[in-house]
C-alpha cells in the first residue's frame, strides 16, 4: 500500500516502459485486424454496416464492446470506490436501459433502416429537414460521448506513463485521437466490429481476473469486502447506503432522478448503438445480439461492483482522488495493488483498447450520419458518384476526430468523472432522439413538424441547460485536487442547478413532438405509415435502400 501511495503521488504507477510495451502490443494487434478487414470494404454498405453479414452472437459481443466504454470500466469503478452505493446506480441505469432498447427499438430499427437512425425518422417525413436534424443530433451525441472517452484515455495514459504538465497530457490525447482516426479511415464498420469483439472479450476476462483476485483476498466473503471498504471510506461517508453522492440536498435528489431518467432512456437513442443493429442479416439476429449484449453487460457490471469496492478497500478513496485522473484511476490503481506492474499493464492495455474501440465506433457513426444523411441524401439528392459517400465519411471522421481531441483536452484538465460525462451524452440522446424514434414507429399521426420540434427542441434545451449548469462553470472546489470539477475554471455563469438536464429536457422533447404534430397543417402520409408498419414488424423490404 505504501508503494502505491508513493507511486500515485509521484504521478505514475508501475514501470512506464512495461506499460508502453503492453500498449504497443494491443495497438499493433488491433491495427493488423483493421487493415485486414479493410480489404473487404468495397461499397458504402461494407463501410457503414459491414455488409450486413455479422452474426447475432458476434454483434452481441460487438455491442457489449461498444457499450462497455471507459465510463463502464474506469468511471463506474471509481464512483463505487469513492461513493459506494450511489456509484453503483450508474451500473443499474446502464443495464436497465437495455430493456427499453430490446423491447421497443432493436428489431424495428433494424427492419426499417439501412445505415443510420435518420433512415427511420425520415421514412414517412420530408427527407431534407428531418435527415439534417437527425445528423445534427447524431453529431451532438457523438461529440459528448467522445469527450468522455478522450478524457479517459488521456487520464489513463498520463497515469501509466508518468506524464506531467498540461501540454504533455494534451499530447497524449492528440495521439489517442490520431489512432482513432486511423481505425475509422482504414477499417470501416467491419474493422471496428472485430476490434470491439476482441476488446469486449479481453475486458470481461480482465474484470473477471480482478474480481476473483479481490474476492480471494477476503475469503470469497462479500460481507468482509464491503466491511473493509466501509472502514477505509472517507470519514463520515456510508458507502453501503444511498446518499453519499446524491441525497444530501433536495437538489442532489432531483439530480439523481434526472440522471436515472437519462440513463434508462438514453441507450435506445444512442446513434452508435442503433447503428450496430444494421450489421446483422435478419431481425432474429438483431434480437439475439441484444440478448447476448444484456448478459455480457450485466455480468460485467456485477464485476464492477467488486472492483469498485475492492479499490475502496485496498487502495482507499484518498489515494484515488489524489492520483492523476482522480476517480477514473481506481481500476488501474487496484490492478497495481493486486498484481504489480504486469497486471497493471495488462488491465491498462485492455482499458486503452476499450477506449480506442468505442471512439472508433462513435466516429464512424457520426461520419456516416453526415455523409449518408446530409451529403448524399440532402445535398446530392441521392445522385452520388461511386465511393463518393465513403470519401466524404472519411473526411468527416478526420474533422470529428480533431474536434473531439480539443474537447477531450478540456475535460481531462477539469478532472471530470467520465461515467458522469457519458451520462450527459445519454441525456442528449434521450432528449433529441428517443421521443422522435418512438413517435415515428408507433404514432400514425406524427408529422415532419412534430419530428423537427421534438429533435431540435430536445437538443437545444438539453445543451442549453448543460451550458448553464455546474458542469460547465460554478462547481465547488474539490479539496483533494484544489480545482473545480467544471469544464471552465474560475468563472460562474450557471443558473440551472442540476448536473444532468434529463428531468427537464426529456419530457419537454416528448411534449414538443406532440405539440408540433397537433399544430401542424400537414397531413401524415398514410401510405408511408402502412409501409413503415409492415416493414418494422415483419422485416419485409428491409434490404431495400431507404431512398424515396
Amino acid at each position: 500500500m505504501a508503494d502505491l501511495v508513493t507511486a500515485a503521488d509521484s504521478g505514475t504507477i508501475g514501470e512506464p516502459a512495461v506499460n508502453i510495451s503492453i500498449f504497443a502490443v494491443f495497438v499493433a494487434i488491433t491495427l493488423v485486424i483493421t487493415f485486414r478487414a479493410s480489404r473487404t470494404n468495397k461499397s458504402a454498405a461494407d463501410y457503414y454496416a459491414a455488409g450486413r453479414n455479422i452474426s447475432g452472437t458476434q454483434n452481441g459481443l460487438a455491442i457489449a464492446g461498444d457499450y462497455l466504454s471507459a465510463a463502464s470500466f474506469l468511471g463506474i469503478a471509481g464512483a463505487i470506490a469513492v461513493f459506494g452505493y450511489d456509484g453503483f446506480l450508474y451500473s443499474i441505469g446502464f443495464l436497465v436501459a437495455w430493456l427499453v432498447a430490446l423491447l421497443l427499438v432493436a428489431e424495428l430499427m433494424r427492419n426499417t433502416a439501412r445505415f443510420t437512425m435518420a433512415d427511420v425518422l425520415a421514412f414517412r417525413m420530408r427527407q431534407g429537414p428531418v435527415r439534417t436534424a437527425a445528423a445534427i443530433s447524431t453529431l451532438a451525441v457523438s461529440l459528448f460521448y467522445l469527450l468522455a472517452q478522450m478524457s479517459g484515455a488521456g487520464g489513463l495514459v498520463t497515469l501509466l506513463l508518468g506524464v506531467t504538465g498540461e501540454a504533455a497530457q494534451a499530447l497524449v490525447v492528440v495521439l489517442v485521437g490520431a489512432l482513432m482516426i486511423i481505425y475509422v479511415l482504414v477499417g470501416g464498420m467491419r474493422g471496428t466490429t472485430y476490434v470491439q469483439i476482441i476488446k469486449a472479450s479481453l475486458l470481461i476476462a480482465g474484470a473477471l481476473v480482478m474480481t476473483l483476485w479481490v474476492l480471494a483476498l477476503y475469503g470469497f466473503n462479500l460481507s468482509a469486502l464491503l466491511g473493509a471498504s466501509v472502514d477505509n471510506a472517507v470519514a463520515g461517508r456510508d458507502v453501503l447506503a444511498p446518499g453519499a453522492q446524491y441525497g444530501a440536498t433536495d437538489t442532489s435528489k432531483l439530480d439523481f432522478v434526472s440522471l436515472g431518467l437519462a440513463l434508462v432512456l438514453g441507450t435506445a437513442g444512442l446513434p452508435h448503438v442503433l447503428m450496430r443493429f444494421y450489421t446483422v442479416p435478419t431481425a432474429k439476429d438483431a434480437r439475439r445480439s441484444v440478448v447476448w449484449a444484456i448478459w455480457l453487460i450485466g455480468i460485467f457490471y456485477l464485476f464492477s461492483l467488486v472492483i469498485g469496492y475492492g479499490a475502496g478497500a485496498l487502495v482507499g478513496p484518498d489515494t484515488i482522488l489524489a492520483a492523476p485522473g482522480a476517480v477514473n484511476s481506481a481500476a488501474p490503481l487496484l490492478a497495481f495493488e493486486l498484481g504489480g506492474t504486469i497486471l497493471l499493464g495488462i488491465i491498462a492495455g485492455v482499458a486503452f483498447a476499450t477506449i480506442l474501440a468505442v471512439v472508433a465506433g462513435l466516429t464512424i457513426t457520426a461520419s456516416a450520419s453526415f455523409a449518408h444523411d446530409v451529403y448524399a441524401s440532402v445535398i446530392k439528392k441521392g445522385k452520388v458518384p461511386p465511393n463518393g459517400e465513403v470519401k466524404v465519411a472519411r473526411i468527416t471522421a478526420v474533422v470529428i476526430g480533431a474536434i473531439s481531441i480539443g474537447l477531450g483536452i478540456l475535460a481531462l484538465q477539469a478532472g471530470l468523472n467520465i461515467a458522469f460525462l457519458v451520462a450527459l451524452a445519454f441525456a442528449v440522446a434521450a432528449s433529441a432522439n428517443l421521443p422522435t424514434i418512438l413517435y415515428t414507429l408507433f404514432w400514425k399521426r406524427f408529422t415532419t413538424q412534430g419530428a423537427l420540434w421534438s429533435m431540435y427542441g430536445g437538443l437545444i434545451a438539453c445543451i442549453t441547460l448543460i451550458i448553464f449548469s455546474p458542469v460547465v462553470s460554478g462547481a465547488p472546489i474539490v479539496e483533494a485536487t484544489g480545482k473545480s470539477t467544471s469544464l471552465i475554471q474560475g468563472v460562474d455563469f450557471s443558473w440551472f442547478p442540476l448536473n444532468n438536464p434529463g428531468l427537464v429536457s426529456i419530457p419537454l422533447s416528448f411534449f414538443l413532438g406532440w405539440l408540433g404534430t397537433i399544430l401542424s397543417k400537414e397531413k401524415p402520409d398514410e401510405a408511408k405509415w402502412a409501409e413503415l408498419e409492415v416493414r418494422a414488424f415483419t422485416g419485409i423490404g428491409a434490404e431495400k435502400a431507404v431512398q424515396h
